[in-house]
């Protein structure tokens, strides 16, 4: 593992399509590559002095976002389908990296509540209200489970989403940042 998944996440992001890496082994094309990922990273969690609680609560957050990315976008992925996934700790410090190159809650959620002006609006209703961007099933709780399992154990959640960034640990800061992504970007730190 490299030291800067952040910086690799990020450049994977915001690259062109054609310069997007996606031979590495960070990048999920498909779910069940994504799940493989997801499932060997919770033996590295454990090996590294991650309480098993811990680490089922880190996977289980890492798992929300990253099928959120497949689950929102089937079919309507912009270039680049699939998802950036890359995870480390160092002195004890996990970080974990979730990128995906599609549609990004606000043009998601618009589609089920289209008074949404703009990104930061979308976070704010994504992380608090039950809302689905797959109406009308009766999903939506996904994120409310992150931002309470990242409150209760202590760990920080950056989410951006075209031009917004939510900042989650003790409490949730929505801003407008000034570049926007396309797709989501998520930054897990425990």
């Amino acid at each position: 593992m490299t030291n800067n998944i952040k910086q690799l996440s990020y450049n994977w992001i915001t690259a062109n399509s054609e310069n997007a890496d996606t031979v590495s082994d960070f990048y999920c094309q498909t779910r069940d590559i994504f799940q493989a990922r997801l499932n060997s990273m919770l033996p590295y969690l454990l090996k590294n002095n991650i309480t098993e609680e811990d680490a089922y609560i880190i996977y289980s957050i890492a798992g929300e976002i990253g099928n959120n990315s497949f689950d929102h976008n089937l079919g309507n992925w912009p270039d680049i389908m699939g998802v950036f996934f890359a995870y480390n700790i160092i002195n004890n410090r996990a970080e974990i990296c979730l990128a995906d190159r599609g549609q990004g809650v606000f043009n998601t959620l618009k589609t089920v509540k289209p008074e949404l002006n703009n990104d930061s609006e979308a976070l704010r209703v994504a992380f608090t209200e039950k809302i689905s961007g797959r109406a009308p099933e009766n999903r939506g709780n996904g994120l409310k489970f992150v931002k309470n399992n990242i409150k209760d154990k202590k760990m920080n959640l950056i989410f951006i989403s075209g031009n917004a960034e939510a900042k989650l640990n003790k409490q949730m800061i929505i801003k407008q940042i000034k570049d926007s992504l396309k797709g989501c970007l998520a930054i897990i730190k425990y």
